[in-house]
């Protein structure tokens, strides 16, 4: 009775762990028709920024003469401005096109020629200097052609665009930094002061 006993209950057991071997097996075959769930996370909102950048033909609310005047680089050129009383000139044109020499372009000139456009006698002339930077029209790099134009004392200047080199020159002068927007026109930094034929 007790083998018999003994016999049934090792049965049992393989029976059990056959089950439990098998398990597995069914879990595998069986359909899997839970969804499975991905978790999602929710992205921050993009910053939107508090001004909008400005597009060309936008306008600044700073004029050309404020401009020149807060530029570093143009220092000089602010001076001078101020010393030939041209600010209500500029502002009272209308929209124009400055070509700003920067400060390393007025220091480049010979010391002869500084020392004669900075005489009180000699105040027409550093206006007639100045204002020969200036051409009427607000012409950014993308509007100027390979052109003469007169300038705002009625001389003309040669205006020589290299497309492939990305280079504009006015006369022998070089644009280093274009189209730095005013609420009247546009600015041109360049590296050498423009002199008329008259004083050259």
């Amino acid at each position: 009775m007790k083998t018999k006993n003994f016999v049934v209950s090792i049965r049992k057991f393989a029976s059990f762990a056959i089950g439990m071997l098998l398990l597995p097996v069914f879990a595998a075959c069986l359909p899997n028709n839970t969804a499975q769930v991905t978790p999602t996370t929710t992205a921050p909102p993009e910053s939107v920024p508090t001004t909008p950048p400005i597009t060309p033909g936008a306008t600044v609310n700073e004029d050309i003469t404020d401009i020149v005047q807060a530029n570093p680089s143009l220092k000089t050129l602010a001076n001078l401005i101020d010393e030939a009383d041209l600010e209500q000139k500029l502002d009272d044109t209308g929209s124009c096109t400055l070509f700003a020499p920067s400060d390393q372009a007025f220091a480049a000139l010979p010391e002869v020629t500084r020392q004669r456009l900075l005489k009180t006698e000699n105040r027409e002339l550093l206006r007639q200097v100045l204002t020969y930077h200036v051409v009427p029209g607000n012409l950014t790099t993308n509007q100027l052609r390979s052109q003469e134009i007169k300038t705002l004392g009625n001389n003309p200047v040669n205006i020589q665009v290299d497309q492939a080199n990305n280079q504009v020159r006015i006369n022998d002068a070089l644009v280093v930094q274009p189209d730095i927007r005013a609420s009247n026109g546009v600015i041109h930094i360049v590296d050498r002061v423009i002199l008329p034929p008259m004083i050259q």
